[in-house]
């Protein structure tokens, strides 16, 4: 794990000044505190910031291959960098490093552009071809990590964050309107959009070919699943028997490392199962570290209990009090770079914090088996839905959301009604592929109320529009469990999840995470499952269970899937609102920004302190504008200071 950064010259001119480079890479230091490189000729500067994981002593970077001529910067991992070594020397391949990462450079020798399509692993590359004058940006088939770009004065600039960026803009850039827009309804902008105007991200699995001062991205992965009713024909064991082997591969090649790994545990299956993997197939004592909350609404510390003496594992945790998420909300809003609308990211943080204070470079975690087995609510939700949409005027298929919400009192009315309100949206379009999100979405633009006049008279376009423009057109081919799944993944995980909450907060305190379930071989092959094995009735992740139930205690397996929050307002009522948040959602801070209307922020903040802002919709708005007024102070106002 590290950070790049690097400037191409468009048109041939004076090469980028080295004093520059190490100021972008400076910004960055969190990223690669163990070393800087850099390279540069009349084209291109390149610059890396090192945090060392393999081959310790020798994989400085850039690498370079024999003849000099191709140079990359890296972040991110090769797991089966091993195996194509050993495949790369056979072909008369000739290495000076142990790393990882210069089987990159003769893999692109080898493969030409398909290179990519031979690395297992997590990855942002900047790769120059100097005989070709070509640059190529790649990253990772579904965005683990960051890599941004912008284009100005002839010349491309591109980082793993945009404020390693920052150096080589003439002036702060402004806000995204339709990016927040799409925010405030889809949690996360619509790819390769960012919240930055101007400035984009290189999409999962995509790759940016700069060449003769032409720019073009190429596709070379994406979320794929059969035509509905087309599904392998083996039985059940056996793909649970498949299933099982994949995983357990995909957990012991992210072993590989000259440094320990240690792995997250929050209780639930999916950290349960790559920490029970590690203990069972890996060559080193399991060491285990957790987050838990003051709060008993949000801790799983009996869950994380009953895994640690399960295992037996030498486990670390920390545990987070409201006032922590107040006193780290700034920090946290400075790595994401980016509004969000939930405080989650900010346990996350100090979760890793945790992992570096006890030594560890590298975790594994759970996250993308929700996503890639179909665990979340959402998907029951969409589930039940699409059966009531078969008969909408039906009064008995919405109470089928009570074996979801049971603490839900529907016996009542006004309960019933609420089902009806808040699930009933959109059942006369049951088609759509976004049917399964509309309830979320709907939602989450209440928020939207907040914006002011100005910033809704910028948007030209609805985010609606936006996202259907964005859907393969293959989609409508899936089924409608797998449509929410590529919904979810392409939207909240990739832009959101690996993002603010993952990347971003590991990477702050110089932390590699490390994604089992997101090896490509185990989500293609869960891809190709028939749904029914992802969610059997509302058992979700069922095949997941049935091919890793004899690492677990029963209760683990069975437990009622309970997703990772975090205090949202209530993290910021230990002694009153704090002054900076004052500061921050002030009439004149309000208005100077010109995100928000100032009278309904003032509004929602009184409602707050009378202890009645108690739902989704004040708990998101609240966050999501204080969050960005903090954005703009960081990156707007204060812009290279």
């Amino acid at each position: 794990m590290c950070g790049i950064a690097g400037i191409l010259n468009l048109i041939p001119g004076q090469a980028p000044a080295r004093p520059l480079l190490e100021k972008m890479i400076c910004q960055i230091q969190h990223r690669g505190p163990d070393d800087y490189g850099f390279y540069s000729d009349l084209a291109i500067g390149l610059a890396h910031a090192r945090l060392s994981i393999i081959d310790i002593n020798g994989g400085k970077q850039p690498i370079h291959n024999e003849g000099q001529d191709v140079f990359v910067v890296f972040n991110g991992e090769v797991y089966n960098f091993i195996e194509l070594r050993e495949a790369l020397v056979a072909k008369g391949h000739v290495f000076y490093t142990h790393s990882d990462t210069e089987v990159i450079v003769h893999a692109y020798e080898e493969y030409g552009l398909d290179f990519v399509q031979q690395l297992n692993g997590q990855f942002a590359i900047a790769l120059w071809d100097k005989n070709r004058q070509k640059l190529m940006l790649v990253r990772d088939r579904i965005g683990i990590h960051p890599l941004f770009y912008t284009i100005q004065n002839n010349q491309l600039i591109f980082a793993s964050e945009v404020k390693a960026m920052m150096p080589c803009l003439a002036q702060a850039p402004g806000l995204n309107p339709s990016a927040l827009d799409q925010m405030f309804t889809f949690w996360a902008p619509i790819s390769p959009n960012t919240i930055f105007d101007g400035i984009f991200e290189v999409s999962p699995g995509h790759v940016l070919i700069a060449e003769n001062g032409d720019i073009n991205t190429k596709q070379y992965w994406d979320f794929a699943y059969p035509q509905e009713g087309q599904y392998p024909a083996t039985s059940e064991e056996e793909q649970a028997e498949q299933l099982h082997d994949l995983l357990v591969d995909a957990v012991t090649i992210r072993l590989r490392s000259d440094v320990p790994v240690g792995a997250y545990l929050s209780g639930g299956l999916d950290s349960s199962i790559i920490a029970a993997v590690i203990h069972k197939h890996g060559k080193v004592p399991l060491r285990t570290f957790s987050i838990g909350f003051s709060d008993n609404d949000y801790d799983e510390g009996s869950y994380q209990q009953q895994m640690i003496d399960h295992l037996q594992a030498d486990h670390s945790r920390v545990i987070c009090h409201n006032n922590d998420i107040a006193d780290n909300f700034i920090k946290t809003i400075w790595h994401t770079e980016t509004p969000i609308l939930r405080t989650a990211p900010v346990p996350m943080g100090i979760l890793s914090g945790l992992v570096k204070s006890q030594g560890y470079k590298v975790v594994m975690t759970g996250e993308g088996a929700d996503e890639v087995f179909g665990g979340y609510d959402i998907f029951k939700e969409g589930k039940i839905r699409q059966f009531w949409a078969k008969n909408s005027a039906s009064s008995m298929r919405p109470l089928l959301l009570k074996r979801l919400y049971p603490y839900l009192d529907i016996s009542k009315s006004t309960g019933r009604a609420y089902l009806e309100a808040f699930f009933g949206v959109g059942l006369d379009s049951p088609e759509i592929p976004w049917f399964s999100h509309l309830p979320r979405w709907a939602t989450t633009a209440k928020c939207k109320e907040f914006f002011s006049s100005p910033l809704r008279e910028s948007l030209n376009e609805d985010a609606m529009v936006n996202l259907s423009q964005s859907l393969p057109a293959t989609i409508n081919k899936w089924a409608s469990f797998n449509q929410a799944q590529y919904i979810e993944s392409k939207l909240l995980m990739s832009s959101y999840l690996l993002c603010s909450q993952g990347d971003r907060m590991l990477m702050s305190n110089s932390v590699e995470g490390r994604f089992p379930f997101l090896d490509h071989r185990v989500m293609e092959y869960a891809n190709r499952l028939d749904p029914r094995l992802k969610m059997k009735v509302l058992n979700e992740k069922y095949l997941l269970k049935k091919s890793m139930q004899s690492y677990l205690p029963e209760d683990i397996v069975n437990r009622y899937k309970q997703p990772y929050r975090a205090p949202d307002i209530a993290g910021f009522l230990s002694n009153g609102l704090p002054d900076y948040v004052e500061d921050f959602t002030s009439e004149s801070a309000i208005v100077n920004a010109g995100y928000f209307d100032a009278k309904k922020v003032y509004r929602l903040k009184e409602k707050i302190k009378r202890g009645r802002a108690i739902g989704y919709k004040d708990n998101m708005a609240f966050v999501g504008i204080l969050s960005t007024q903090i954005w703009h102070d960081l990156f707007v106002t204060n812009f290279n200071k």
